[in-house]
């Protein structure tokens, strides 16, 4: 009978469909939770499900590349739902063109504020300069902070976990920091959580407010785009700095 059971074990386990409903039911859950206790932010859906998934692995002993292969649908649908930011974008284009010079102003000054502050922490904490870099693109898209992490020396695996952290705390601590800050606008808010929090921070601005989430998303993608187009500059200027 135990052998039995084992048999059907690793036949789901090899099975894409197993992982594929493990995730669903893992988000759907956190879900369920998140809007039970009042949507407080520390019980985000995505670290719930997170948390969730990797004790279900670890129990399991499951290796990633066997989850990844029966989640990988999940995968495919970041691309649609990248684009798909763009809706609620279009119906503040009047606003956003009366905005640009702002904007503009608030993408360099957060793009370059999250780029020197990952540095800072991770020097500060005794991080070796590979460390230094991989955490350097925190702040932006994983696709775009990990491709840009590798090009400039760094690990493309620790500059994944630097985004995701980023992106969960982000969107824990930004309504209290924008609360304290008295900020009201939602765009100006969905902006600040783009640009720092990334998909995450995006994610929970469209839960929030259409007007922020547009914003948010916005940030997102022209964050990304800075990041890659500064993190070079930056990096010479350091080294031109040292004596």
């Amino acid at each position: 009978m135990k052998h039995s059971l084992f048999e059907v074990w690793v036949f789901l386990a090899s099975s894409p469909l197993l992982w594929l409903t493990v995730t669903l039911l893992a988000y759907f859950g956190a879900t369920w939770l998140y809007r039970r206790c009042g949507a407080t932010p520390f019980l985000i859906p995505v670290m719930t499900a997170t948390i969730v998934i990797i004790a279900v692995l670890l129990v399991t002993d499951t290796p990633y590349p066997t989850y990844f292969e029966g989640a990988k649908f999940v995968h495919f649908l970041i691309g649609p739902a990248t684009v798909a930011l763009a809706v609620p974008l279009y119906s503040q284009w009047e606003r956003l063109k009366r905005m640009w010079l702002p904007i503009s102003v608030a993408l360099v000054v957060g793009s370059v504020t999250a780029i020197l502050s990952g540095m800072g922490i991770a020097w500060a904490l005794g991080g070796s300069h590979e460390t230094v870099l991989s955490l350097a693109p925190r702040s932006a898209t994983m696709p775009i902070a990990m491709a840009v992490a590798e090009r400039i020396g760094g690990l493309p695996s620790l500059a994944a976990v630097g985004v995701a952290i980023t992106g969960v705390g982000g969107a824990i601590v930004a309504r209290g920091l924008l609360n304290l800050s008295r900020i009201d606008d939602p765009a100006v808010r969905g902006f600040a959580v783009g640009i720092t929090a990334h998909a995450v921070g995006t994610a929970r601005a469209l839960q929030v407010n259409e007007t922020a989430g547009a914003f948010s998303a916005l940030a997102m993608g022209l964050n990304g785009i800075a990041t890659a187009l500064l993190m070079p500059l930056i990096l010479k200027l350091l080294q031109w700095m040292q004596p």
